[in-house]
């Protein structure tokens, strides 16, 4: 039985005061899948990731999301399907960690012992205690409130994920930590998931499959092992930024 395509991308294109930020992009992202978008500043990863859940609408071509077009969902339950999580978190700060968590549960209507329930779970599943429900995001360390944004993303039980280079601002060793334990989440809860980076060796740790991006456009899309075997010069200025292959590529 084929897999649900999640996402597709149809021939899009994306213009902003003349200057051409995507061209002509066609992609399938299937139901469970992790598609790690790869490329340098300015390459139009992030601008790919807006256009999913409608903070942008194409120029020409047609994006869609569950097999219906981003122009034909309302936004808010377009956005109420997809977590989002960004670098710098973008937590409330005058919300404890438990009520950030459960913002777009009770935004659905959720009943308090489900929304409760719901934080002790997810504060559980991405590595921190019960006690950091009433803390604040100015009382947590970067790392833990990193991973207070991946909470509050599943919070609703989105399938889909969209991650914005999450874990860039972190120290190495925190940030290894995190990639790892979303790696495993993943495996746990099959997201559909869209990834942004523009580090070759977090891609390959963490993809299904590396979408390679350049100028505007979609130079290489496969398997992290085909990445690293292809004879794309883009392709090969990333492979060649690798000093050791990581640990994390998987037969």
């Amino acid at each position: 039985m084929a897999v649900p395509i999640t996402v597709q991308f149809s021939e899009v294109t994306f213009r902003l005061r003349h200057r051409t930020l995507l061209s002509k992009l066609s992609l399938q992202i299937p139901q469970g899948e992790t598609l790690v978008l790869l490329g340098r500043s300015g390459c139009g990863k992030t601008t790919t990731l807006k256009l999913i859940n409608r903070l942008l609408l194409p120029t020409q071509g047609e994006v869609h999301v569950e097999g219906l077009p981003t122009l034909q969902w309302n936004p808010i339950q377009l956005r109420r399907k997809i977590g989002y999580v960004i670098q710098e978190v973008g937590l409330f700060p005058h919300f404890t960690v438990a009520r950030n968590i459960g913002l777009v549960p009770a935004l659905e209507g959720w009943g308090r012992d489900r929304i409760r329930q719901r934080v002790a779970e997810l504060l559980e599943r991405v590595g921190l205690g019960a006690e950091m429900a009433d803390r604040y995001p100015h009382q947590l360390s970067g790392g833990q409130r990193q991973r207070v944004g991946v909470a509050r993303a599943l919070a609703a039980d989105p399938p889909i994920l969209l991650m914005d280079e999450p874990f860039g601002a972190l120290d190495p060793i925190t940030r290894l930590e995190l990639q790892r334990e979303f790696r495993t989440l993943q495996r746990q809860l099959g997201k559909t998931v869209v990834f942004v980076t523009h580090d070759i060796q977090e891609a390959l740790l963490l993809a299904s499959k590396v979408g390679l991006m350049q100028a505007g456009r979609l130079v290489f899309h496969g398997t992290p092992q085909d990445f690293l075997a292809s004879s794309d010069p883009e392709a090969r200025a990333f492979a060649e930024c690798l000093m050791v292959q990581p640990t994390g590529v998987e037969s």
